[in-house]
């Protein structure tokens, strides 16, 4: 699990995160729409992608070396101390928290299309947008 927990760190973390950038980026300009639906759906994305592709390569790479301590260990006989079903078992609360993870991201990927899908039909959701909005008169710096 430690090898597929770093290939996925990869593929998820850093080219799935990429992806949905240049996502962001692309949708509107290719709709030529002058923002995106959603900032908050945006951020809402963003934290629960992350915490649960946290949460997948995590549990992978602890399971990793689990699993490798497990496989290494040996009795007084040279025999493994472990079956491969009792690392297996040992394994499971990781599966567990993989499977969590994963159903994070794939719930953050779901909001980010819905927010894509709004965009390009041109909807435009009525939010304090800090992100565009310029100063507030109150808030100028003095001269």
């Amino acid at each position: 699990d430690w090898t597929v927990g770093h290939v996925h760190s990869g593929a998820l973390g850093w080219v799935g995160f990429v992806s949905f950038g240049a996502l962001y980026c692309l949708v509107p300009w290719l709709w030529r729409r002058e923002r995106l639906y959603s900032m908050q759906l945006v951020e809402w994305h963003f934290w629960i992608a992350t915490i649960g592709i946290v949460l997948y390569i995590t549990a992978m790479w602890v399971s990793g070396i689990l699993q490798g301590l497990m496989w290494r260990a040996y009795d007084s006989l040279g025999f493994l101390e472990y079956s491969f079903i009792e690392t297996v078992e040992a394994m499971h609360p990781f599966y567990l928290i993989r499977a969590l993870g994963g159903a994070l991201f794939v719930i953050g990927s779901l909001i980010m299309a819905y927010n894509l899908w709004r965009t390009a039909r041109g909807d435009l959701r009525a939010e304090a947008d800090a992100y565009t909005a310029g100063p507030q008169p109150e808030l100028a710096p003095a001269e």
